[in-house]
């Protein structure tokens, strides 16, 4: 394994512990201190109270250069006047520190329902509002939408993530009375995004397109506004090493580091299919790959970008020591 990244790295998709105490946050530093990790995105979506508590937290602990915080959306039962609400505690949190949205979880499109029982489309206008604030702040708006493709299709031997859905019976919404196709939640989620072309969106796990990446290209060509973030996809990308590293090199500004789970252990992975041309290795989770790795082997500059370039340009107020010069 790579234990360190080459260059230090903000984790956009950063799950560590609630960080409301000086014990927790040392521990969450010193994993990231071996790993090269100089910042983590915290979004795990927390709002008022609980957000200015962790950011107290974090600044009393001597480390406000190490986490920045994104906040939440409660979207549960939306109805008329709803997204005022919203837009206005998001106003409130960024004044606190705030300096993002998200991770807007799955359930947004999949499980969510409005005051009246329907399910809440994506698109809904209730919400122009809430996006509008979004841009007009400045922050990027980080979503989730839905799961794996093969999450969406029959459990059957044909699908290659038969045995993951197998343990997680949660994960499976192939169930077309309860919830949208994959298709179709993709082109809401897409109806979103034309919507409002002067906000900036992160789509959580490259939009689960890593087994397409010619569709996640086609995406990012409609939508110059849009990013990809690299969570939980790796699998995906270390099985097509060329054809990854080549869009890569296409779209290096488009993509951003982020991990998800927070596994120390498994943050080496990601470095050695990005940074080495090594073959034939095992991934760190057998139900989601049953397949071997390569790495793709990435040039010095697009490791910069992905790792900590586009994220210091997207996220405002973002720390910048620890990172190189210019």
């Amino acid at each position: 394994l790579v234990p360190r990244a080459k260059f230090p790295v903000v984790d956009f998709h950063g799950h560590p512990p609630t960080l409301d105490n000086a014990e927790t946050i040392r521990d969450v530093v010193a994993a990231m201190d071996a790993l090269n990790l100089q910042v983590m995105v915290q979004a795990r979506g927390s709002s008022g109270e609980r957000l200015r508590s962790q950011i107290q937290a974090v600044r009393e602990a001597g480390y406000a250069d190490r986490f920045v915080f994104f906040t939440t959306l409660d979207l549960r039962d939306v109805g008329p006047g709803s997204g005022a609400r919203i837009a206005a505690q998001l106003e409130e949190d960024v004044a606190a520190g705030a300096v993002g949205i998200g991770e807007i979880n799955k359930g947004f499109g999949l499980t969510t329902r409005k005051a009246d029982g329907t399910r809440l489309e994506m698109d809904d206008p209730e919400l122009d509002i809430v996006w509008e604030t979004a841009g007009r702040l400045g922050i990027p708006v980080f979503i989730h939408t839905g799961d794996p493709a093969e999450f969406f299709e029959p459990l059957d031997y044909t699908n290659e993530r038969w045995l993951e859905l197998a343990i997680f019976p949660s994960r499976r919404f192939n169930d077309r009375s309860l919830y949208p196709s994959f298709d179709d939640l993709m082109a809401e989620r897409d109806r979103l995004l034309a919507k409002h072309p002067n906000t900036t969106w992160v789509l959580a796990h490259m939009s689960w397109y890593t087994q397409d990446l010619a569709r996640l290209g086609e995406l990012f060509d409609r939508f110059p506004n849009v990013h990809g973030e690299l969570g939980a996809v790796l699998y995906d990308l270390g099985r097509q090493p060329r054809f990854a590293r080549a869009f890569f090199e296409e779209y290096r500004d488009r993509i951003l580091f982020g991990k998800d789970s927070f596994q120390p252990h498994e943050y080496p992975y990601y470095w050695r299919v990005f940074e080495t041309e090594d073959e034939y290795f095992d991934y760190y989770r057998d139900y989601h790959a049953f397949w071997k790795l390569y790495g793709m082997g990435l040039p010095d500059d697009v490791l910069r970008a992905i790792y900590y370039e586009n994220a210091l340009r997207l996220i405002p107020n973002m720390p910048t020591q620890g990172f190189p010069a210019g």
